[in-house]
């Protein structure tokens, strides 16, 4: 029980890290890019940068109050741990943006963009990887999302659509086209944390030659494979005809699945594969290095 209790905080002080780690990036995108150029972002950070743009409020009062009903949702849906380390993470934010004092970085647009949003996409990122949540819209795509005949990723569009015609209305349409930059540049580097540097990327293999590919996976790439027993065949024309097969399923990284492609054609140039985006794994020999 100790060395579970060990474990548990050893997670839990871990998951802190990243979400402060988190805050403290994003306070220094918004304060040393965004907010000191006018700029905006999506979700929730972009509400509250309209709002500021309309009313002289100072966005360190706005970034907790409209997350708040977001994260009673997130409560709700995910549960009560994600639920308080999202608010400790958004009031820690709140309280960054007033007691920090970053510099001001830049006043290029084109750097404020680009950079502004991997600093903030950054942040947001580590925060997701310490299990919180500092866009409060995350919680409502993901609410909407089961209830709604939408994809993720049009839900998002829309309601940031909305956000980005607010802010060309006024600020601009120049400055409007710029924060869809930045907002950009922030879902790809918020994307590439969470994910982490190794995507990986599944890989489903059927041959007549399974035990050939099997044993030179293994034994040339250095990863595991798994066997499930199929049949092959029930083409058109050829329904009835089938025959069994191992079906050879493995985990590569991104880099390499050339190499691994390359291997397959050479022993099967008919084998039949099927590449696949993993999103998380863990265990295994997954951070066992591919033989040279």
């Amino acid at each position: 029980m100790k060395d579970q209790e060990r474990a548990r905080l050893k997670a839990a002080a871990i998951d802190a890290g990243y979400v402060a780690a988190g805050v403290l990036l994003s306070g220094f995108a918004l304060k040393g890019f965004i907010l000191a150029n006018g700029f905006l972002d999506g979700g929730t950070t972009g509400l509250s940068l309209i709002i500021h743009a309309f009313v002289p409020v100072d966005v360190g009062w706005l970034v907790a109050p409209l997350n708040l009903p977001f994260i009673l949702l997130g409560r709700r849906l995910i549960g009560n741990a994600f639920a308080w380390r999202t608010l400790a993470g958004i009031v820690a934010l709140s309280v960054c943006l007033f007691v920090v004092p970053y510099p001001v970085m830049t006043s290029d647009r084109v750097l404020v963009a680009i950079f502004g949003g991997l600093f903030m996409g950054g942040g947001v990122g580590l925060a997701m990887r310490g299990g919180a949540a500092l866009d409060g819209l995350d919680i409502l795509v993901l609410y909407s999302g089961r209830r709604l005949p939408f994809t993720t990723s049009e839900i998002i569009l829309a309601i940031n659509a909305a956000i980005f015609l607010a802010a060309a209305a006024r600020l601009g349409v120049e400055t409007a086209l710029y924060s869809m930059m930045t907002f950009y540049a922030g879902s790809r580097a918020s994307n590439y944390v969470v994910d982490g540097i190794e995507q990986y990327t599944g890989i489903t293999i059927v041959s007549a030659q399974s035990e050939a590919i099997k044993r030179a996976i293994v034994t040339e790439l250095g990863r595991g494979v798994t066997v499930y027993h199929g049949e092959r065949g029930f083409l058109p024309g050829s329904f009835d005809v089938s025959a069994p097969v191992a079906v050879l399923t493995t985990i590569v990284t991104r880099l390499e699945v050339r190499r691994l492609s390359n291997l397959v054609r050479a022993i099967d140039p008919r084998s039949f594969m099927v590449t696949a985006v993993v999103k998380e794994a863990a265990g295994g020999i997954l951070r066992r290095h591919a033989a040279p």
